[in-house]
């Protein structure tokens, strides 16, 4: 399915030149510009996205630091994980850029991306894309086992195959993108037991949360920039708007009971649990403001609250089990 999406999207995409909305000539996406071997590899490292996804791999890392049994650990498999997940994590975002460039093009924020600017050929974004995310699944599979592998394998798919076309048709994307936005801890936590548990459900659980008021500060304070590629993912595909801002800080709230859940099933210590609650309520203070001023000042604050979150969290429920 998604290797017909993609091929059908190329097929598509490849005649013609693209135009961004204020009138710019954007490079057809199969004509090169020069370049050196150096610049090409630039462009392939903003293709996949690898700061973004050093934060991905980070929220791995911890999962599987969170899980590995004592006297267990190894660098290698620490590595291995790393390695992987940037490989897995830059598919995913090179396969999200092969479908959106026309919508790229049209876009502020994105107008600037490889394949916009035709730096990169489409046919090499996708040889890239399919190489990256076979070398990463492989690797998870060879080392950690099948079923380290094949949730690797199932978190690019639904990122590729199912969120990234339907931001153009609803905005349920984005509890359909939670899915695999939440994968990295569990697959950390899956890599170091070998097993699914209630340990890496709870991971799991408090990722997913996390995703509905990171993602829509993000969709508030770009609502304008989205509007132009025809993007709604705000809640219910409102304007910016109370009844959105509400939505915002009910998900924000229930981040303290999701959390909370680590320790009220014996996984961390009081430490974790207090951290945890401080966290939230860092997120909850922006998400109260947004509500009462629907300004995007106030979406921006609760969008950087959320970069403090998952990490702040995440590393104390890890601090609290050694």
């Amino acid at each position: 399915m998604a290797l017909s999406v993609l091929c059908g999207t190329f097929a598509a995409l490849s005649p013609d030149p693209l135009r961004s909305a204020g009138n710019r000539i954007v490079q057809p996406t199969g004509t090169l510009t020069a370049t050196t071997f150096g610049s090409k590899l630039r462009s392939v490292a903003v293709l996949f996205k690898l700061r973004l996804a050093s934060l991905v791999v980070f929220s791995a890392a911890l999962g599987y630091l969170f899980a590995i049994p004592a006297g267990t650990f190894s660098w290698l498999g620490l590595l291995g994980l790393c390695t992987a997940g940037t490989l897995l994590t830059g598919a995913s975002n090179a396969f999200n850029q092969v479908l959106e460039v026309r919508e790229d093009a049209l876009m502020d924020r994105t107008a600037d991306r490889p394949l916009v600017r035709g730096v990169l050929s489409m046919r090499e974004a996708i040889v890239a894309a399919f190489l990256a995310a076979g070398v990463a699944t492989l690797m998870l599979w060879l080392q950690f086992g099948a079923l380290t592998g094949t949730l690797g394998f199932l978190s690019l798919f639904m990122y590729v195959a199912l969120y990234t076309p339907m931001k153009k048709l609803s905005s349920w994307a984005v509890f359909v993108g939670a899915f695999p936005g939440a994968f990295p801890p569990m697959l950390g936590y899956v890599a170091a037991t070998g097993r699914f548990d209630l340990g890496a459900g709870l991971l799991f659980a408090m990722q997913f949360m996390w995703q509905f008021p990171h993602f829509w500060a993000i969709a508030w304070v770009l609502d304008r920039d989205y509007a132009k590629a025809g993007f709604r993912l705000l809640p219910g595909g409102r304007l910016p708007d109370r009844a959105a801002a509400a939505t915002i800080l009910l998900y924000t709230l229930f981040l303290i009971p999701v959390g909370m859940l680590p320790w009220v099933f014996g996984f961390v210590g009081p430490i974790a649990l207090a951290l945890s609650v401080v966290g939230a309520l860092v997120m909850v203070l922006p998400a109260v403001r947004l509500f009462l001023s629907q300004d995007s000042r106030d979406a921006r604050k609760l969008m950087f609250a959320s970069f403090i979150y998952l990490p702040l969290v995440q590393v104390a429920y890890v601090l609290d089990t050694l």
